[in-house]
């Protein structure tokens, strides 16, 4: 089992222990640590990238209570420092904190976020209807979603039931893993590229100024 620090901190550096790493036909090499600032691609969000005691880790990946780390070289086992990529993470983060405001603004028009896809160039908010529903555009999203970023509200994290709740300030909580920015108006611009509705489903297409 892996200790998933990056839940509750925001470190980007740490030591920590290799419990093992095993070569794979690819050349690579799949790492297990005791504990990991690296967040896994998983829930919409990219993976992390850095490095493992000097060794590029190139793609994190969830794997039953473990975090599978790949890396582009073995790495022995024992103590070893860890540091992510901190541009990367904070354009993840952006994103994916992005993608939770474009949800809580769809519940106003009768919809409820069900998945998302928060990478850079594919930013993507697929809504179910959760009651009747009224007609929404992009400019509703945008106006929406700047209104909250504006706010400056700041991240709350609580444990309910043994879920990870996410929220800024007032807003609707959201179980969630990944990683997100300390006040909203750390996101940005969030630009509103498409709006669809087809077969029940909304999907909403979006992406982040500079």
């Amino acid at each position: 089992m892996t200790e998933r620090i990056y839940y509750h901190s925001d470190a980007l550096e740490m030591e920590s222990q290799v419990i093992s790493c095993t070569p794979q036909e690819d050349g690579r090499f799949h790492v297990i640590l005791s504990a990991t600032l690296f967040h896994p691609q998983g829930g919409g969000q990219p993976s992390d990238q850095g490095t493992i005691g000097g060794v590029n880790m190139i793609q994190a990946i969830q794997q039953g209570d473990s975090v599978i780390h790949i890396t582009d070289a073995a790495v022995e086992e024992g103590t070893v420092h860890i540091s992510v990529d901190a541009n990367l993470r904070l354009i993840h983060t952006r994103y994916h904190s992005a993608g939770h405001l474009i949800g809580v603004a769809g519940e106003k028009y009768g919809w409820q976020g069900n998945k998302g896809n928060h990478r850079p160039g594919e930013g993507r908010v697929v809504f179910d209807a959760i009651g009747l529903t009224t007609p929404v555009t992009a400019e509703n999203f945008a106006e929406a979603a700047a209104e909250m970023v504006a706010r400056d509200l700041a991240l709350i994290l609580k444990d309910e039931d043994g879920k990870r709740m996410v929220t800024w300030g007032d807003l609707t909580p959201y179980a969630c893993g990944g990683t997100h920015v300390k006040k909203t108006s750390e996101i940005g611009e969030i630009r509103i590229i498409k709006v669809k509705e087809k077969k029940g489903q909304l999907s909403v297409q979006y992406e982040l100024g500079n």
